[in-house]
């Protein structure tokens, strides 16, 4: 059998990225007795990076005992979690598309931060990677944000906005990792793999 690891995570860019990389995943998703949306919660004047951390920490945690519980072959599980900062706020999904209008408004013509960590490991081993990108947005008028949020494209992404999408249209600049924005950042989780020993 040729190896694999297991990718604990429903976004299909970070599916994507994967292949990228020349890596074979098979998907390890939450069953329906799972309350993923709890991991996500963000604790009482939590820095965003800490946060993040944590959450990606937790993802593996719950990834490795569906592994188990599932008893499918064993693997590296690889989690990964982004987040949206405008200095120590939390931007995560936004729950309508009023408050997607409302974090496109405040991002608009400023910088902000997005963090991904990963998370890889197996019942012996976990090795943790963060990569932290700098985003600014330029200046983006009322129907402009408003045409965004119509189209559909900010639900379900952290910050409202995704950077591979229509969005990319916003973006003056970015000082990092452009795959780490998008939601798996291919330097860091090829370091982990080395680490494991799964890549040369």
């Amino acid at each position: 059998m040729k190896p694999f690891i297991y990718l604990a995570s429903q976004s299909p860019r970070r599916s994507q990225l994967l292949t990228q990389l020349g890596v074979e995943h098979r998907l390890l998703l939450p069953d329906a007795g799972e309350d993923s949306e709890a991991l996500e919660a963000v604790l009482p004047g939590e820095a965003p990076l800490d946060y993040v951390q944590r959450v990606t920490g937790l993802k593996l945690q719950a990834a490795l005992a569906r592994l188990q519980r599932l008893q499918w072959p064993g693997a590296p599980v690889l989690c990964a979690d982004t987040t949206v900062a405008l200095g120590r706020t939390i931007l995560g999904k936004p729950q309508d598309a009023a408050h997607a209008n409302q974090m496109l408004k405040q991002l608009s013509g400023r910088s902000h931060r997005v963090m991904t960590a990963i998370a890889l490991g197996d019942a012996r081993r976990v090795v943790c990677e963060c990569s932290v990108s700098r985003v600014r947005f330029a200046p983006l008028s009322d129907v402009e944000r408003e045409a965004y949020v119509a189209s559909g494209e900010p639900m379900g992404k952290a910050g409202s906005y995704a950077v591979q999408g229509m969005a990319a249209a916003f973006i003056a600049r970015i000082d990092g990792s452009y795959s780490g924005i998008m939601g798996l950042p291919l330097f860091e989780t090829a370091r982990a793999l080395r680490a494991l020993e799964f890549l040369e």
